[in-house]
């Protein structure tokens, strides 16, 4: 079964709010096995609306609607499908209760009348409780298509469609999409897709997909199946070949595991401690180490030194060292990981240092220039690189190697993943 998304608002056509409702609803889609083949966005706009929803309805089975609910005039899309699928409006009592219980909950004792306005649902159609809020949502049907209009913020939409939709959409839909992700760190896109050329070539179902991340490459395992036995039968051998060719460059096979989030969890696995010594990226690796749930079992400090003062100040870097071959070179980020380890006593320290630019490039040292290391076990590894991009760019892709040299080291000398 095909379906189409249509996002109503101005303020998403402006550009004045991102557009996350068409991420979400076309990810649910995708688990539903329904096959998305158009997104439109279309502003408040009576005449505009109207086309959208005839286009849409001609081309594919299930329209699915979101915003435009609303108490106010501009609020056009559940009196614009009502006219477009003739199914006229009349007013609905138990909306209509769920209305006055919503206002007296929030302590409002006067609706004002436009309210009521949300209560008029179109004849037939099958009614979505709004627990979040005023505006129910409809499911629409008639000459074999289905409406389906769901509210506009993301806080009424989400739950709406996971409690009440996903399940009556499921029922029209005997196969659907299910999918594993598997993450790459340290090889290019290029590389990768050149390694699964074969697989990729001769797939059918399932099917493999890559994304292209910040030193990342993200493929993901899709089969169109019936049951849960049926995908676990057709992806994990896909799956295991993936790793198979990739070793330990793939760092998870989770959907939601992070980069970050699979180094906490190696170090929590072997009682491992870290610290974190940063001058270009300025604490972003440490950031995202924090960011991760129990971080705190394993991070044991982290230092930004900026200035070659701070450097010697806090991390013992060798006064000569920095004279000799400067803040941005493999000696300094060596030392600057060995004093790390020894200035907090952590089990490894990773450091980074080098130039984001966009000024303080010489020929001999260009921006984006970048040394990391990392110090674990009485071993110092440092690897040079060369990135590309803007500031920006630069820090984030020297903060996710720093993650991925920590990752390795700890495999290299404790075990695998």
């Amino acid at each position: 079964m095909t379906a189409e998304l249509i996002s109503v608002g101005t303020e998403i056509l402006m550009g004045n709010i991102v557009n996350t409702n068409a991420q979400y609803l076309a990810q649910q889609c995708a688990m539903l096995g329904l096959s998305v083949y158009h997104q439109t966005v279309v502003g408040d706009n009576e005449e505009r609306l109207s086309e959208a929803v005839r286009t849409a309805l001609d081309r594919s089975d299930i329209v699915i609607l979101s915003g435009g609910l609303g108490p106010t005039e501009d609020d056009l899309t559940k009196e614009v499908c009502a006219k477009v699928m003739d199914m006229p409006l009349e007013e609905d009592a138990h909306s209509r209760r769920m209305i006055e219980e919503y206002f007296k909950s929030i302590g409002t004792k006067k609706v004002t009348d436009n309210n009521w306005k949300q209560a008029m649902v179109p004849h037939g159609a099958l009614v979505l409780d709004n627990h979040n809020g005023t505006a129910p949502g409809l499911i629409m049907e008639k000459n074999g298509k289905t409406a389906v209009l769901l509210p506009g913020p993301p806080v009424e939409l989400y739950p709406m469609f996971k409690e009440q939709v996903f399940p009556y959409l499921q029922k029209l839909q005997p196969e659907k999409f299910v999918s594993r992700m598997v993450k790459i760190c340290g090889v290019g896109e290029s590389k990768v897709e050149s390694q699964l050329l074969d697989l990729i070539d001769a797939q059918t179902n399932p099917t493999i997909a890559t994304y292209a991340k910040v030193g990342e490459v993200h493929l993901r395992v899709t089969a169109r199946v019936k049951n849960d036995e049926e995908a676990a039968a057709l992806i994990k051998p896909v799956v295991k070949e993936i790793r198979k060719r990739f070793g330990n460059a793939v760092y998870t096979t989770k959907e939601e595991e992070t980069l970050e989030m699979a180094v906490v969890r190696l170090l929590a696995k072997y009682e491992l401690t870290v610290t974190t010594a940063e001058s270009c990226t300025g604490g972003l690796l440490a950031g995202r180490i924090v960011n991760v749930p129990g971080a705190s079992e394993v991070f044991r400090e982290g230092f930004i030194t900026y200035s070659n003062k701070a450097k010697r100040k806090r991390l013992d870097v060798n006064k000569a060292t920095l004279k000799k071959y400067g803040a941005v070179s493999k000696e300094t980020a060596r030392e600057m990981a060995m004093g790390g380890v020894f200035a907090t006593d952590a089990d490894a320290c990773v450091a980074v240092t080098g130039i984001a630019g966009p000024d303080g490039g010489t020929e001999e040292k260009p921006v984006g220039l970048v040394y990391i290391s990392c110090y674990m076990n009485d071993n110092v590894v440092v690897e040079k690189y060369q990135f590309s991009g803007s500031r920006d760019k630069i820090r984030e892709q020297a903060a996710v190697k720093g993650l991925d040299l920590l990752r390795r080291c700890i495999l290299d000398n404790y075990g695998k993943s």
